[in-house]
């Protein structure tokens, strides 16, 4: 005997459990079964005996029954052991099922408690060189006690003492049960005439309720039935288990006839589809799909006009198509190249309308104001009609937002009688959006330029590039260098998109680009553009705006007539200025949005409207004002100026404002200024102390001083050289005590020795200081053009004062200053003199000495 074999149970040595054989009945000792006779429960008719202890065989998904044959496929060499240590010892297994079907049972706590003691009848070899044992089921048993685990399950088993089943309500079940069994065998297709013949040789109702057990689906359900012990429970929970299934079975039925029904439908139209086809075509009524695709892409290329070089590509690419089966990726790939290639307008034009009447009166309909932008239309109009082919320049609208650049190309478009498409080119990073993707990758299209033509249907739209400053470039590419072809006039006669890998024409579309700051437009891509800035408007062009266009517009899109709400002149003028401060008129657009909505209110609930607008009813209406037209500071102090600066979003006044304490001469700078602007800073403050007996600074007063100067705003970044001349007019009127007078605002840059330079932005800066109430202002010299340039109507009312000194500046901001000779640090600034020679040297030849 070896080691692992188990103990055999006549073995003395076999471990035994007192308790367990105190506590079983007679019957349960050694193996011995009672069957109760005669329905009395103390009769007992003794079976034969079985070993108490062999060897465990776990099962994982399958449940085993007494009676039964128990096919096990041994897929492992644990198993073929322990069957084959199982068939040497004494033949018999206890199958049983484990807890959890996963994990490899370590105990009796990883088995269920009932199993099934089998008899092994023999062991099969299998065609793939596994192993198979066939078993027959004897009797139910418990699982008392494991005696040894290592290396297989070893285990003490009791058989089951059953509970026989009598009277009239156990034959009923067993009846009922036999009937269920003979109709589900029936509905099912898979259990053969050995089902059937099986049920009607089953007489014992314990066996017929084991039975019933294999039609069972779920696991669980036959673990149940083998746990039950009384038979008439047992027959109970089978005929439940077997009607379920029944429901099952009828329902899977319903499914399979439904589907088969649809798929029987399905299948019988399209062979009946096809069969028509085929008459067809045979009748030539119809003709083959691809040819009908076939055809119909060489009309296109017979229709489309195309180039010669695209038509070659075209007729290649069409044999290609011919011979490449529908079923490949390629032929979509193909078919989607000639779809675009014919669809793009190659020769399709529309007529220009040089009608300058005409233009110039559309582009006064919807827009007021913008005469030089309009002026520069009717010149390219102009051209045109004296010159077709003439291609022109590319103009770039500069603005800050909500003055009507892009309304203003779509109404270029329509005064020329063209085609408008607007591409939007903020945020773009792709360069594969303007030129286009290669064919080779999936889901391939031309760029968006090509996009717009086809949507057009004209090669002579006017294509907007808007915002084309918010450009951007990562690892992708620089979409602004892809631009550089596009808006060429000397290369985009012959532009190639990476898709269509032909040249395209695209010197006959006028392009037309957009900016709110022109500084963030690549150096290159400026260069090719004729830029024309939009200022903002005054107060009186945002009254005709309002007047003319928005209050209109806005009535129309929220259901009202005019007789509901319509605002006077003075009306608008205290609206414009009272509750908007921008360069255009979105802001005010909102403001009439909302009267309209508040007219809408009053109408919708049964009322009139306000109608004629009055100042009270606008106040009740929006509110208290955001803006005043005296918010400038009333009291002067001393050490606060008005600045003018520049912004996207056009010009604005800023208090500069200085102040002094006891200390030891150290600058503090607030307000999110910037480098430019903390040196602008540091060089007025040297300038002054430079020019301290001039202007009557206190040197030794100053060292002993702590200057701080402030912007307000300061969550806003402000920068630049021209706040240069307001910051020393602030140090000077904090050193000096002086009030600056608060009409005048001031811009230009100033130099170490007290120069003012040149600044941009003056358009924007002085329209702010109109808006502003302001009535004098105070630039750089070198800007004198800039301002003759303006209309008339924009510096009307203020006087413009240019100076080139900051000796020029400090007596237009502080009255009554004056100044005080400098005295010189060197008498004589003239040239120096040249020293005098020594006597015995010679001068030096001015022709160099040869080597």
């Amino acid at each position: 005997m070896r080691a692992d074999d188990p103990v055999p149970p006549d073995d003395p040595a076999a471990p035994q459990d007192p308790a367990d054989d105190a506590n079983a009945t007679a019957g349960e000792r050694r193996g011995a079964a009672l069957v109760v006779e005669d329905g009395g429960a103390g009769a007992v008719v003794r079976q034969d005996q079985l070993p108490d202890t062999m060897f465990v065989f776990p099962l994982r998904t399958a449940v085993p029954f007494p009676h039964l044959m128990m096919p096990l496929l041994l897929d492992s060499s644990v198993a073929r052991d322990i069957v084959a240590k199982a068939e040497a010892h004494n033949g018999h297994l206890f199958l049983v099922l484990q807890r959890d079907p996963e994990r490899e049972p370590q105990g009796a706590a990883d088995l269920h408690e009932v199993g099934v003691v089998t008899r092994i009848l023999r062991t099969l070899k299998l065609p793939d060189g596994g192993m198979s044992a066939m078993t027959q089921g004897l009797r139910r048993a418990r699982l008392v006690k494991v005696v040894r685990e290592k290396p297989h399950l070893v285990a003490r088993v009791r058989e089951v003492v059953e509970v026989p089943a009598t009277g009239a309500r156990a034959e009923s079940l067993v009846r009922l049960l036999r009937q269920q069994l003979r109709h589900l065998a029936e509905m099912q297709e898979q259990l053969d005439t050995g089902f059937a013949t099986a049920l009607l040789n089953v007489d014992d109702a314990s066996q017929l309720a084991d039975f019933s057990g294999g039609v069972v689906r779920r696991v669980a359900d036959r673990q149940r039935l083998l746990d039950e012990a009384d038979v008439e429970r047992r027959l109970d929970l089978a005929l439940q288990l077997a009607m379920a299934e029944t429901e099952l079975v009828e329902l899977d039925k319903k499914i399979q006839h439904e589907i088969r029904e649809k798929a029987e439908k399905a299948q019988k139209d399209y062979f009946l589809r096809e069969q028509l086809k085929i008459i067809r075509r045979e009748l030539g009524e119809e003709k083959d799909p691809r040819t009908m695709e076939l055809q119909r892409l060489e009309e296109a290329i017979a229709r489309a006009n195309l180039p010669e070089a695209a038509r070659q590509r075209a007729k290649e690419e069409l044999t290609r198509l011919q011979t490449t089966p529908v079923e490949s990726g390629e032929y979509g790939v193909i078919r989607n190249y000639l779809d675009w290639l014919t669809g793009l307008p190659w020769s399709r034009a529309t007529v220009d309308d040089t009608d300058l009447g005409r233009a110039a009166r559309v582009l006064a309909d919807d827009h007021y104001g913008l005469d030089e932008i309009k002026d520069r239309i009717l010149e390219f109009l102009a051209v045109r009609r004296l010159r077709p082919g003439h291609q022109g320049s590319i103009l770039c609208l500069s603005g800050p937002p909500g003055v009507g650049k892009t309304s203003l190309g779509r109404s270029i478009a329509r005064a020329m009688g063209r085609k408008f498409w607007r591409f939007s080119l903020g945020g773009l990073r792709d360069e594969a959006e303007i030129k286009g993707h290669r064919r080779t990758y999936i889901g391939a299209l031309p760029g968006r330029i090509l996009q717009g033509l086809k949507a057009c249907g004209t090669n002579n739209p006017v294509l907007l590039l808007d915002e084309v400053d918010k450009l951007g470039s990562d690892f992708r590419g620089d979409p602004s260098s892809a631009l550089l072809e596009v808006l060429d006039p000397e290369q985009n006669h012959a532009f190639l998109d990476h898709y269509l890998d032909v040249p395209f024409d695209l010197s006959k579309v006028m392009f037309l680009a957009t900016a709110n700051v022109l500084s963030q437009i690549p150096e290159p891509l400026r260069d090719r553009m004729e830029v024309i800035e939009i200022p903002g408007y005054l107060l009186e062009e945002k009254v005709e705006i309002a007047r003319r266009h928005l209050l209109p517009r806005q009535l129309t899109n929220h259901g009202l007539q005019p007789r509901h709400l319509s605002v006077p002149v003075t009306v608008w003028r205290r609206l414009v200025r009272d509750y908007t401060r921008e360069a255009g008129v979105r802001g005010l657009d909102k403001v009439v949005q909302r009267l309209c909505r508040k007219t809408a209110l009053e109408v919708g609930r049964g009322g009139k409207g306000p109608g004629k607008l009055s100042l009270a009813e606008m106040e009740q209406m929006l509110g208290r004002a955001r803006f005043k037209a005296d918010e400038r500071r009333q009291q002067a102090e001393p050490g606060v100026v008005l600045g003018l600066a520049w912004t996207p979003f056009g010009g604005d006044v800023l208090h500069v404002e200085a102040v002094a304490s006891p200390g030891k001469g150290a600058l503090q700078l607030t307000g999110s200024l910037g480098d430019v602007m903390a040196e602008s800073a540091r060089l007025a403050l040297s300038y002054l102390r430079s020019r301290a007996a001039r202007y009557g600074i206190d040197l030794q007063r100053l060292a002993e001083l702590d200057l701080h100067l402030h912007f307000p705003a300061g969550a806003i970044k402000k920068d630049g050289p021209s706040a240069g001349i307001a910051i020393a007019s602030a140090f000077l009127g904090c050193l000096l005590g002086r009030c600056a007078a608060m009409d005048v605002a001031m811009t230009g840059e100033l130099t170490v020795v007290g120069e003012v330079l040149p600044i941009g932005g003056v358009r924007e800066k002085v329209l702010a200081a109109k808006n502003f109430g302001l009535s004098r202002v105070i630039l750089p010299k070198g800007n004198e053009p800039d301002v003759l340039e303006l209309k008339p109507e924009l510096v009307a009312g203020l006087r413009i004062d240019y100076v080139a000194s900051f000796d020029e500046v400090a007596p237009l901001v502080f009255q009554g200053l004056a100044l005080r000779p400098q005295p010189r640090a060197v008498a004589d600034c003239g040239p120096m003199p040249r020293p005098k020679r020594r006597a015995g040297t010679k001068r030096a030849s001015a022709r160099p000495r040869r080597r």
